[in-house]
């Protein structure tokens, strides 16, 4: 920041009257840059171009006068800030009353003395310096408040996919799955018009769907086979399992992973796992993943099945539609199924790729 005494400041000096401008300029130009304006008009294109540090503004101007320059220059973004002092010889408390509404900072009447019109000057640099000093440290503990923010979420995002590929380990087959699902979530969430934050948040928590496979045991998980009754009872409860991992975390994708693990088996006409919900009462992230995890069930492989060709996929998902799945996101899957193709071919099984990708 600048010294008080700097001549790097700049003033604006305002005045119809050039033996006023004159005489101003005797004043403050041994210390500071002085620019000169005749009229309002030119004020405001000077201001907006040399970008002065402080104005010394009359009032009485033919054309604009001072307190329509002061608020034209308070109402643009480059200027706002830049401190005004009225320059005049109305010195009635209503004159002042208006300078201060118009966004002044300070009142000099006329016949001007030099001693004040400098005391002035220096009091509102100084004041005006520790206004962008302050902003400045603001402004820097800010950046630096966004990078933690940053280092925490990159962190969070980390253990998520670790978390999530450790729920697909077990199985070769489903690698990519998880990369496939944050995507086709994403696009659908977007489609239902979720908002940009809320389409990031499903695309992170999405992949957590299936996390509480981890504590399912292979021999029920990678049978080639068709389950029994109890084994089908014991795979059910990785839902509720998931949704014990994932609680009471602070994390807004924990949160949003906790919902979708326990409700993305849930089924719209309530026939659903494991707490039987209905329609409406299913979480929309929870409808969203649901039928992106059985589009993406259909038409990979799995131990215990080769993948369905798109059609026979589309079909049963039509037949779906209104049980299974909630009517509105059947509609938009259907809408963007071009773009879901394209994630499908993007990532295959055995994908090495990333997942956090977000746009």
């Amino acid at each position: 920041m600048k010294s008080v005494n700097s001549n790097r400041y700049k003033i604006l000096l305002v005045d119809d009257t050039p033996v006023n401008l004159k005489l101003l300029g005797q004043i403050l130009d041994p210390e500071y840059e002085v620019f000169f304006a005749e009229d309002g008009e030119t004020a405001i294109q000077l201001a907006g171009e040399v970008k002065p540090d402080l104005i010394l503004l009359d009032v009485m101007m033919p054309g604009m006068n001072g307190y329509d320059v002061c608020r034209h220059l308070k109402a643009q973004h480059d200027t706002t800030n830049i401190p005004i002092l009225f320059v005049t010889s109305m010195g009635e408390l209503e004159d002042e009353r208006r300078g201060f509404e118009a966004g002044g900072v300070d009142y000099i009447t006329k016949p001007i003395s030099p001693s004040i019109v400098q005391a002035r000057v220096q009091t509102h640099l100084a004041l005006y310096n520790q206004s962008r000093l302050l902003e400045h440290m603001v402004e820097q503990r800010t950046k630096q408040l966004k990078q933690a923010l940053e280092t925490i979420k990159n962190a969070s995002l980390e253990t998520i996919q670790r978390l999530s590929k450790a729920a697909e380990y077990k199985d070769e087959d489903t690698g990519a799955h998880i990369l496939r699902m944050s995507h086709y979530c994403a696009v659908l969430a977007r489609q239902m018009g979720l908002t940009d934050r809320e389409v990031e948040n499903i695309f992170h928590s999405a992949p957590m769907h299936d996390v509480g496979k981890i504590a399912i045991p292979d021999r029920i998980l990678l049978k080639p086979g068709k389950l029994d009754a109890d084994e089908w009872k014991i795979l059910k409860q990785h839902t509720t399992l998931g949704g014990k991992l994932l609680e009471s975390s602070s994390s807004k994708f924990f949160k949003t992973a906790e919902v979708i693990a326990l409700t993305h088996h849930e089924k719209w006409d309530g026939s659903g796992y494991p707490m039987g919900l209905k329609g409406s009462e299913i979480p929309l992230v929870g409808r969203i993943v649901a039928i992106a995890d059985v589009f993406d069930a259909l038409t990979a492989r799995r131990p215990y099945k080769e993948p369905f060709s798109l059609k026979k996929s589309y079909a049963i998902i039509r037949e779906s539609k209104g049980k299974h799945f909630d009517p509105d996101v059947v509609d938009a899957f259907f809408a963007i199924k071009d773009q879901l193709i394209g994630i499908k071919n993007k990532f295959q099984d055995k994908e090495n790729g990333s997942i956090y990708k977000f746009n």
